[in-house]
Protein backbone atom coordinates (compact mmCIF):
# COMPACT_ATOMS: atom_id res chain seq x y z
CA UNK A 1 0.00 0.00 0.00
CA UNK A 2 1.04 3.50 -0.94
CA UNK A 3 1.10 6.54 0.84
CA UNK A 4 1.02 10.04 0.04
CA UNK A 5 2.34 12.67 2.38
CA UNK A 6 0.42 14.73 1.32
CA UNK A 7 -2.37 12.94 2.77
CA UNK A 8 -1.22 12.70 6.12
CA UNK A 9 -2.14 15.55 8.72
CA UNK A 10 -0.59 18.47 9.42
CA UNK A 11 0.81 19.60 12.55
CA UNK A 12 1.78 23.03 13.33
CA UNK A 13 4.95 23.38 13.44
CA UNK A 14 6.02 26.04 16.85
CA UNK A 15 7.54 29.15 15.97
CA UNK A 16 10.58 30.14 18.33
CA UNK A 17 9.03 32.38 20.25
CA UNK A 18 6.09 30.52 20.84
CA UNK A 19 5.43 28.79 24.36
CA UNK A 20 5.57 25.17 22.70
CA UNK A 21 8.65 25.50 21.37
CA UNK A 22 10.28 27.03 24.85
CA UNK A 23 9.48 23.83 26.33
CA UNK A 24 11.11 21.93 24.11
CA UNK A 25 14.26 24.18 24.44
CA UNK A 26 13.93 23.53 28.19
CA UNK A 27 13.00 19.64 27.95
CA UNK A 28 16.62 19.29 25.91
CA UNK A 29 18.48 20.80 28.58
CA UNK A 30 17.61 18.72 31.45
CA UNK A 31 20.18 16.08 32.31
CA UNK A 32 18.85 12.57 33.46
CA UNK A 33 21.19 9.71 35.05
CA UNK A 34 20.08 6.43 35.42
CA UNK A 35 20.82 5.15 39.03
CA UNK A 36 20.46 1.10 38.17
CA UNK A 37 23.61 -0.94 36.36
CA UNK A 38 26.08 1.15 34.54
CA UNK A 39 26.55 -1.47 31.43
CA UNK A 40 24.96 -0.40 27.76
CA UNK A 41 23.81 -4.12 27.67
CA UNK A 42 24.39 -7.19 29.85
CA UNK A 43 24.25 -10.70 28.99
CA UNK A 44 20.45 -12.48 29.17
CA UNK A 45 18.31 -12.39 32.05
CA UNK A 46 20.95 -13.42 34.41
CA UNK A 47 22.89 -10.48 33.44
CA UNK A 48 20.63 -8.28 35.02
CA UNK A 49 20.24 -9.63 38.01
CA UNK A 50 21.96 -7.51 40.59
CA UNK A 51 22.88 -3.55 40.75
CA UNK A 52 19.46 -2.23 42.31
CA UNK A 53 19.21 1.17 43.63
CA UNK A 54 19.58 2.10 46.41
CA UNK A 55 16.46 4.50 47.67
CA UNK A 56 16.34 7.04 50.53
CA UNK A 57 12.86 6.88 52.13
CA UNK A 58 11.98 10.09 52.51
CA UNK A 59 9.37 10.11 55.34
CA UNK A 60 10.94 7.71 57.43
CA UNK A 61 14.30 9.47 56.97
CA UNK A 62 12.84 12.65 58.23
CA UNK A 63 11.19 11.08 60.75
CA UNK A 64 13.98 9.40 62.20
CA UNK A 65 16.74 12.43 61.70
CA UNK A 66 18.87 9.49 59.35
CA UNK A 67 19.16 8.68 56.11
CA UNK A 68 16.91 5.36 55.75
CA UNK A 69 18.16 3.84 52.59
CA UNK A 70 16.45 0.57 51.00
CA UNK A 71 18.25 -1.70 48.62
CA UNK A 72 15.13 -2.24 45.68
CA UNK A 73 15.55 -5.80 45.16
CA UNK A 74 11.66 -6.04 43.44
CA UNK A 75 13.64 -4.54 40.42
CA UNK A 76 15.96 -8.01 40.32
CA UNK A 77 14.05 -9.43 37.00
CA UNK A 78 12.44 -11.98 38.85
CA UNK A 79 11.18 -9.91 41.95
CA UNK A 80 13.33 -10.46 44.54
CA UNK A 81 16.40 -10.46 46.50
CA UNK A 82 16.54 -13.86 46.01
CA UNK A 83 17.66 -14.22 42.52
CA UNK A 84 21.26 -13.36 43.73
CA UNK A 85 21.13 -16.83 45.43
CA UNK A 86 19.23 -18.36 42.77
CA UNK A 87 22.20 -17.14 40.09
CA UNK A 88 24.87 -18.09 42.40
CA UNK A 89 23.80 -21.59 43.91
CA UNK A 90 23.17 -23.04 39.77
CA UNK A 91 26.51 -21.71 39.12
CA UNK A 92 28.20 -22.84 42.02
CA UNK A 93 26.36 -26.60 40.71
CA UNK A 94 27.80 -25.53 37.21
CA UNK A 95 30.92 -25.49 38.45
CA UNK A 96 31.57 -28.39 40.57
CA UNK A 97 30.74 -30.28 37.71
CA UNK A 98 27.22 -31.46 39.32
CA UNK A 99 25.02 -29.86 36.68
CA UNK A 100 25.15 -30.64 33.08
CA UNK A 101 23.00 -29.45 29.71
CA UNK A 102 19.79 -30.65 30.63
CA UNK A 103 19.78 -31.37 33.90
CA UNK A 104 17.41 -30.95 36.85
CA UNK A 105 17.12 -28.63 40.18
CA UNK A 106 15.64 -29.30 42.95
CA UNK A 107 14.98 -27.01 45.79
CA UNK A 108 13.17 -27.04 48.86
CA UNK A 109 11.65 -22.86 49.22
CA UNK A 110 8.98 -21.36 50.97
CA UNK A 111 8.50 -18.77 47.39
CA UNK A 112 11.14 -16.18 46.60
CA UNK A 113 13.91 -18.29 45.72
CA UNK A 114 11.87 -20.52 43.67
CA UNK A 115 10.69 -17.88 41.56
CA UNK A 116 14.85 -16.44 41.07
CA UNK A 117 15.32 -20.67 40.20
CA UNK A 118 12.14 -20.82 37.57
CA UNK A 119 13.92 -17.61 35.64
CA UNK A 120 17.45 -18.70 35.80
CA UNK A 121 16.64 -22.62 35.03
CA UNK A 122 14.76 -21.64 32.14
CA UNK A 123 17.57 -18.82 30.89
CA UNK A 124 19.96 -21.82 31.18
CA UNK A 125 18.22 -24.36 29.98
CA UNK A 126 17.68 -26.34 33.03
CA UNK A 127 14.22 -28.13 34.40
CA UNK A 128 13.40 -27.20 38.10
CA UNK A 129 10.91 -29.17 40.60
CA UNK A 130 10.19 -27.50 43.98
CA UNK A 131 8.91 -28.79 47.05
CA UNK A 132 7.14 -26.00 49.43
CA UNK A 133 5.23 -25.56 52.83
CA UNK A 134 1.47 -25.60 51.47
CA UNK A 135 1.38 -22.55 54.08
CA UNK A 136 2.88 -20.19 50.99
CA UNK A 137 0.45 -17.66 49.10
CA UNK A 138 -1.37 -18.78 45.89
CA UNK A 139 0.22 -15.73 43.65
CA UNK A 140 3.42 -17.55 43.97
CA UNK A 141 2.71 -21.28 43.30
CA UNK A 142 0.63 -20.18 40.24
CA UNK A 143 3.52 -17.78 39.61
CA UNK A 144 6.06 -20.89 39.74
CA UNK A 145 3.87 -23.02 37.80
CA UNK A 146 3.73 -20.26 34.74
CA UNK A 147 7.56 -20.39 34.67
CA UNK A 148 7.16 -23.87 34.35
CA UNK A 149 8.62 -25.15 37.49
CA UNK A 150 7.50 -28.89 38.43
CA UNK A 151 5.68 -27.51 42.28
CA UNK A 152 5.12 -29.61 44.83
CA UNK A 153 3.07 -28.18 47.46
CA UNK A 154 3.62 -30.55 51.15
CA UNK A 155 2.52 -30.38 54.54
CA UNK A 156 4.22 -28.25 56.57
CA UNK A 157 6.50 -29.91 59.42
CA UNK A 158 9.46 -28.59 61.39
CA UNK A 159 13.00 -29.30 59.94
CA UNK A 160 12.84 -31.81 62.52
CA UNK A 161 10.93 -34.25 60.30
CA UNK A 162 11.78 -36.90 57.90
CA UNK A 163 8.20 -35.22 55.78
CA UNK A 164 9.93 -31.22 55.87
CA UNK A 165 9.96 -30.09 52.30
CA UNK A 166 13.88 -29.95 52.60
CA UNK A 167 14.42 -33.32 53.00
CA UNK A 168 11.87 -34.11 50.50
CA UNK A 169 13.71 -32.48 48.18
CA UNK A 170 17.23 -33.62 48.70
CA UNK A 171 15.84 -37.25 48.60
CA UNK A 172 14.03 -36.49 44.79
CA UNK A 173 17.12 -35.28 43.62
CA UNK A 174 19.20 -37.90 44.79
CA UNK A 175 16.78 -40.27 42.95
CA UNK A 176 17.49 -38.68 39.34
CA UNK A 177 20.19 -38.81 36.86
CA UNK A 178 22.13 -35.43 36.48
CA UNK A 179 20.40 -33.52 39.22
CA UNK A 180 21.55 -31.31 41.81
CA UNK A 181 19.73 -30.14 44.92
CA UNK A 182 20.80 -26.24 45.75
CA UNK A 183 20.29 -26.87 49.17
CA UNK A 184 19.62 -22.93 49.75
CA UNK A 185 19.99 -23.02 53.65
CA UNK A 186 22.95 -24.85 53.88
CA UNK A 187 24.53 -23.83 50.63
CA UNK A 188 27.12 -21.25 50.97
CA UNK A 189 26.94 -20.06 47.60
CA UNK A 190 24.29 -18.30 48.58
CA UNK A 191 26.11 -16.09 51.33
CA UNK A 192 28.97 -15.71 48.46
CA UNK A 193 26.54 -14.21 46.52
CA UNK A 194 25.94 -11.01 49.24
CA UNK A 195 29.42 -11.11 49.70
CA UNK A 196 30.35 -10.34 46.26
CA UNK A 197 26.94 -8.31 44.97
CA UNK A 198 24.69 -7.24 47.62
CA UNK A 199 27.06 -6.12 50.00
CA UNK A 200 29.73 -3.72 47.56
CA UNK A 201 26.54 -2.38 45.64
CA UNK A 202 25.56 -0.99 48.85
CA UNK A 203 28.60 0.68 49.96
CA UNK A 204 29.49 2.00 46.43
CA UNK A 205 25.79 3.42 46.62
CA UNK A 206 26.10 4.52 49.68
CA UNK A 207 29.62 6.61 49.00
CA UNK A 208 31.41 4.76 51.62
CA UNK A 209 29.36 6.37 54.19
CA UNK A 210 27.17 3.34 55.97
CA UNK A 211 26.70 3.45 59.67
CA UNK A 212 23.92 0.14 60.02
CA UNK A 213 22.82 -2.55 58.11
CA UNK A 214 19.61 -4.43 59.34
CA UNK A 215 17.40 -7.46 57.46
CA UNK A 216 15.54 -10.39 58.44
CA UNK A 217 16.72 -13.92 57.79
CA UNK A 218 15.64 -17.02 56.60
CA UNK A 219 18.62 -19.03 54.94
CA UNK A 220 21.01 -16.55 56.33
CA UNK A 221 22.93 -15.64 53.14
CA UNK A 222 21.17 -11.89 52.74
CA UNK A 223 22.33 -11.12 56.22
CA UNK A 224 25.36 -12.51 56.47
CA UNK A 225 26.90 -12.51 53.16
CA UNK A 226 26.01 -8.55 52.78
CA UNK A 227 27.02 -7.71 56.73
CA UNK A 228 30.35 -9.80 56.39
CA UNK A 229 30.93 -7.42 53.45
CA UNK A 230 30.40 -4.14 55.17
CA UNK A 231 32.16 -5.28 58.10
CA UNK A 232 34.64 -5.33 56.39
CA UNK A 233 35.02 -2.25 53.79
CA UNK A 234 34.40 -0.12 57.05
CA UNK A 235 36.73 -1.70 59.35
CA UNK A 236 34.14 -3.18 61.66
CA UNK A 237 32.66 0.34 61.68
CA UNK A 238 28.88 -0.51 60.71
CA UNK A 239 26.78 -2.17 62.77
CA UNK A 240 25.04 -5.15 62.13
CA UNK A 241 21.42 -6.08 63.04
CA UNK A 242 19.45 -9.30 62.93
CA UNK A 243 15.87 -8.64 62.69
CA UNK A 244 13.31 -11.46 63.24
CA UNK A 245 9.15 -11.90 63.15
CA UNK A 246 7.29 -13.67 65.58
CA UNK A 247 7.85 -17.54 65.58
CA UNK A 248 11.51 -17.24 65.33
CA UNK A 249 14.13 -18.74 67.84
CA UNK A 250 17.01 -16.02 66.01
CA UNK A 251 16.19 -13.19 68.31
CA UNK A 252 16.65 -14.85 71.67
CA UNK A 253 19.49 -16.92 70.69
CA UNK A 254 20.91 -13.56 69.69
CA UNK A 255 20.07 -11.38 72.89
CA UNK A 256 19.60 -14.09 75.44
CA UNK A 257 22.01 -17.17 74.62
CA UNK A 258 18.51 -19.14 74.15
CA UNK A 259 17.55 -21.41 71.22
CA UNK A 260 13.71 -20.45 71.63
CA UNK A 261 10.84 -18.85 69.91
CA UNK A 262 9.77 -15.25 70.46
CA UNK A 263 5.73 -15.26 69.94
CA UNK A 264 3.87 -17.57 67.78
CA UNK A 265 3.74 -17.50 63.97
CA UNK A 266 4.08 -14.67 61.35
CA UNK A 267 2.19 -13.37 58.72
CA UNK A 268 5.29 -13.23 56.84
CA UNK A 269 6.54 -15.71 54.47
CA UNK A 270 10.78 -17.15 54.03
CA UNK A 271 12.24 -15.48 56.90
CA UNK A 272 12.38 -16.32 60.84
CA UNK A 273 14.27 -19.68 61.36
CA UNK A 274 14.86 -22.12 64.01
CA UNK A 275 18.15 -22.99 63.89
CA UNK A 276 21.67 -21.65 62.66
CA UNK A 277 21.69 -22.22 58.88
CA UNK A 278 25.66 -22.90 57.41
CA UNK A 279 25.49 -19.63 55.73
CA UNK A 280 24.24 -17.68 58.95
CA UNK A 281 26.79 -19.80 61.28
CA UNK A 282 30.23 -18.74 60.12
CA UNK A 283 29.13 -14.95 60.80
CA UNK A 284 26.78 -15.27 63.99
CA UNK A 285 29.58 -13.41 66.03
CA UNK A 286 29.71 -10.53 63.88
CA UNK A 287 25.76 -9.47 64.19
CA UNK A 288 25.75 -7.09 66.75
CA UNK A 289 22.33 -7.09 68.11
CA UNK A 290 18.80 -8.29 67.26
CA UNK A 291 15.01 -6.59 67.22
CA UNK A 292 12.08 -8.68 67.33
CA UNK A 293 9.58 -6.98 65.21
CA UNK A 294 5.42 -7.79 65.80
CA UNK A 295 3.31 -8.32 63.23
CA UNK A 296 1.47 -5.77 63.97
CA UNK A 297 4.19 -3.06 63.35
CA UNK A 298 5.00 -5.01 60.11
CA UNK A 299 1.02 -4.51 58.83
CA UNK A 300 1.24 -0.86 59.35
CA UNK A 301 4.68 -0.45 58.03
CA UNK A 302 3.34 -2.33 54.66
CA UNK A 303 0.11 -0.11 54.28
CA UNK A 304 2.94 3.35 55.29
CA UNK A 305 5.24 2.24 52.59
CA UNK A 306 2.60 2.69 49.95
CA UNK A 307 1.00 5.70 51.30
CA UNK A 308 4.06 7.70 52.15
CA UNK A 309 6.16 6.47 49.55
CA UNK A 310 4.88 5.46 47.02
CA UNK A 311 6.78 1.76 47.40
CA UNK A 312 4.31 -1.69 47.42
CA UNK A 313 6.38 -4.30 49.13
CA UNK A 314 5.56 -7.32 51.03
CA UNK A 315 5.65 -7.89 54.75
CA UNK A 316 9.39 -9.04 55.02
CA UNK A 317 10.44 -6.00 53.42
CA UNK A 318 8.20 -3.66 55.75
CA UNK A 319 9.32 -5.27 58.42
CA UNK A 320 12.99 -4.47 57.12
CA UNK A 321 11.98 -1.10 57.24
CA UNK A 322 10.70 -1.10 60.54
CA UNK A 323 13.55 -2.60 61.78
CA UNK A 324 16.02 0.06 60.17
CA UNK A 325 13.46 2.51 61.68
CA UNK A 326 14.44 1.01 65.66
CA UNK A 327 17.76 0.69 64.28
CA UNK A 328 18.09 4.59 63.64
CA UNK A 329 16.29 5.66 66.68
CA UNK A 330 18.87 3.41 68.94
CA UNK A 331 21.57 4.75 66.99
CA UNK A 332 20.30 8.37 67.55
CA UNK A 333 19.98 11.32 64.65
CA UNK A 334 22.53 12.26 62.07
CA UNK A 335 23.32 8.10 60.95
CA UNK A 336 23.07 6.05 58.03
CA UNK A 337 21.05 2.70 58.30
CA UNK A 338 20.62 0.11 55.00
CA UNK A 339 18.31 -2.18 54.57
CA UNK A 340 16.61 -4.84 52.27
CA UNK A 341 13.15 -4.20 50.18
CA UNK A 342 13.06 -7.90 49.45
CA UNK A 343 10.12 -7.82 47.06
CA UNK A 344 7.04 -6.42 45.95
CA UNK A 345 3.55 -7.03 47.55
CA UNK A 346 1.76 -8.42 44.24
CA UNK A 347 2.51 -11.81 45.19
CA UNK A 348 0.85 -11.37 48.67
CA UNK A 349 -2.08 -8.36 47.74
CA UNK A 350 -4.75 -11.22 48.19
CA UNK A 351 -3.20 -11.64 52.18
CA UNK A 352 -2.33 -8.13 52.82
CA UNK A 353 -5.02 -5.68 51.14
CA UNK A 354 -8.14 -8.20 52.64
CA UNK A 355 -10.17 -7.20 54.95
CA UNK A 356 -11.44 -10.77 55.93
CA UNK A 357 -7.80 -11.95 56.11
CA UNK A 358 -6.73 -8.99 58.45
CA UNK A 359 -10.03 -9.40 60.55
CA UNK A 360 -8.99 -12.99 61.07
CA UNK A 361 -5.21 -12.01 61.80
CA UNK A 362 -6.32 -9.60 64.50
CA UNK A 363 -4.34 -7.05 62.16
CA UNK A 364 -6.54 -4.32 61.43
CA UNK A 365 -6.87 -2.25 64.20
CA UNK A 366 -2.69 -2.35 63.68
CA UNK A 367 -3.52 -0.10 60.50
CA UNK A 368 -4.06 3.64 61.17
CA UNK A 369 -8.14 4.60 59.84
CA UNK A 370 -6.48 6.95 57.58
CA UNK A 371 -4.73 4.13 55.54
CA UNK A 372 -7.65 1.62 55.36
CA UNK A 373 -8.82 3.31 51.98
CA UNK A 374 -5.98 0.79 50.70
CA UNK A 375 -8.08 -2.51 52.17
CA UNK A 376 -10.29 -2.91 48.56
CA UNK A 377 -10.69 -6.88 48.91
CA UNK A 378 -13.37 -7.92 50.75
Amino acid sequence: MRFLLSALPRTRVPTVGSAAASLRVLASRRSYTVGGTDRAAVDGLVGAIGNTPLIRLNKASKATGCDILGKAEWMNPGGSVKDRAALFVVKNAEDLGLLKPGGTVVEGTAGNTGIGLAHVCRAKGYNLVIYMPNTQSQEKIDLLRMLGADVRPVPAVPFTDAANYNHQAKAYAESLPNAVWTNQFDNVANRQAHIETTGPEIWRQAGGKLDGFVCATGTGGTLAGTGRFLKEASDGKVQVFLADPPGSVLYALKTRGELERTGDSSITEGIGQGRLTDNLAPDWDLIDDALHIPDSDTIEMVYRLLDEEGIFVGASSALNVVAAVKMAERLGPGHRIATVICDGAGRYQSRLFSKKWLENKRLIDAIPNHLHKYILLA
